[in-house]
C-alpha cells in the first residue's frame, strides 16, 4: 500500500523534444502513485517543447512544476531539478522516453518494504510505433532484496543508467551529476551505489527507452574517452568507500565499463585518427590497471561468460581488437 506521507520527485530534463514530450509527460501524470511531483526542466529548448510544458503545467498544476533555464546540458538540467526536489525519493526520466503506469508506485513500495536506498527496474527498447525491439533485464539472477555486503557482485554486473532507478534523496546530499561530460551516469551512479547497504529490484519492464531514428546516426568521436575518465572517478571514490576491499568486483567494473562499454562505442568511430588515438588510450588504461587478457576474456556477468553471450559481430570485433588486428577492424567498419 502506498504511504501517503511519502513523495517521489521525478526529474525530466527537456531539450528540443517536441515530438516525444507529450507521451513522456502523459506517462508521468497518469502514474498510479498519487503523491508525485514532476519537475520539468526546459534546458533552453529552441523548438515547441516550451509550449507543451506550459500546457501540461496549467492542466496538472498539482503535479507538474515547470522551470526554464539557459542550456547547460543534461547533467546541469538534472542537477537543477535535484536542487528543487521536495520528495523523499528521486527518479529521472528522459523526455523522449516513457514509463509504465505502476512504475513509481511499485518501486517506492519496494524501497519502503526492504529499506532500500536504491530500487531498479528492467528496461525495454521501443521504436516510434511502440514495438519492443529489445528487452534489457537488469539483474536477472538476484532476489528482490539485495544486501550489498553479501551480493556485491552486482557492482560489476549492473548497467548504470540513471533512468530505471529510484533513489533515496539522501544519496544526493553531497553528490551531483558531473557537468560538461558525456557518460555522466557511468560516472555518478556507481558512486551512489557505493553509499548503499541495500538495494531492491523488480523484474517488471517499467522503463520504455525510445530508439529514435534521428539518434542512431549520432557521431561517435573522442567524447567516448569520457567513459575512461568516468571509470577513473569511480575508482577514486571506491578507495574511500566501505567496499574498498572488494577488489575483484572493482576489476569486473573496470572490465565491463572501461573495456567492453568503451569498445562498443569505439566500434562506431569512423575517423581513423580518432580510432587509433582512442585505441591507444584504452591500451594504456588496461596496462595501468594491470588487467590481464585472461581476466577480460573470462569476465563473467550474471554468472555467465560475457564475451560468449554477445552477438557474433560484437564477438568478432572484440576478439580482433584483443589480438591486435586493428587494421582488419578498420576494413570491416
Amino acid at each position: 500500500m502506498e504511504n501517503p506521507s511519502l513523495k517521489i520527485s521525478v526529474i525530466v530534463p527537456v531539450y528540443n523534444v517536441e515530438h516525444y514530450l507529450a507521451k513522456c509527460l502523459d506517462s508521468l501524470v497518469n502514474q498510479s502513485l498519487q503523491n508525485i511531483e514532476i519537475i520539468v526542466v526546459n534546458d533552453g529548448s529552441k523548438d515547441g517543447s516550451k509550449n507543451i510544458i506550459q500546457e501540461y503545467s496549467e492542466k496538472y498544476p498539482d503535479k507538474i512544476k515547470a522551470f526554464t533555464k539557459e542550456n547547460g546540458g543534461l547533467s546541469d538540467a538534472r542537477n537543477f531539478g535535484i536542487d528543487r526536489a521536495t520528495g523523499d525519493y528521486l527518479g529521472f526520466v528522459d523526455s523522449d522516453d516513457y514509463v509504465s503506469k505502476t512504475m513509481f508506485e511499485e518501486m517506492m513500495n519496494l524501497a519502503e518494504k526492504h529499506d532500500a536506498e536504491m530500487v531498479i527496474c528492467n528496461i525495454q527498447k521501443v521504436d516510434e510505433d511502440e514495438n519492443v525491439t529489445r528487452k534489457l533485464p537488469q539483474i536477472p539472477n538476484m532476489p528482490e532484496k539485495i544486501d550489498l555486503k553479501t551480493h556485491f557482485s552486482v557492482f560489476s554486473d549492473l548497467s548504470y543508467f540513471a533512468c530505471n532507478k529510484l533513489f533515496k534523496k539522501e544519496l544526493f546530499a553531497h553528490k551531483r551529476f558531473k557537468k560538461e561530460v558525456h557518460f555522466e551516469d557511468i560516472q555518478l551512479i556507481p558512486q551512489l551505489l557505493l553509499e548503499c547497504k541495500t538495494i531492491a529490484q523488480t523484474q517488471n519492464f517499467h522503463y520504455q527507452y525510445l530508439e529514435r531514428v534521428d539518434s542512431i546516426s549520432k557521431t561517435h568521436n573522442e567524447r567516448g574517452l569520457d567513459i575512461l575518465k568516468a571509470v577513473e572517478d569511480v575508482e577514486n571514490f571506491f578507495k574511500t568507500s566501505k567496499y574498498s576491499s572488494k577488489t575483484k568486483e572493482l576489476q569486473g567494473f573496470q572490465i565491463l565499463e572501461g573495456v567492453y562499454t568503451f569498445l562498443a562505442y569505439l566500434a562506431f568511430v569512423k575517423n581513423e585518427t580518432q580510432f587509433y588515438k582512442m585505441s591507444q588510450e584504452l591500451e594504456d588504461f588496461i596496462g595501468k590497471r594491470d588487467v590481464k587478457m585472461k581476466d577480460i576474456l573470462c569476465y563473467s556477468r550474471f554468472g555467465k561468460n560475457y564475451l560468449l553471450s554477445l552477438p557474433l559481430k560484437k564477438k568478432i570485433f572484440y576478439l580482433l581488437f584483443f589480438t591486435g588486428q586493428k587494421k582488419m577492424i578498420r576494413n570491416l567498419m
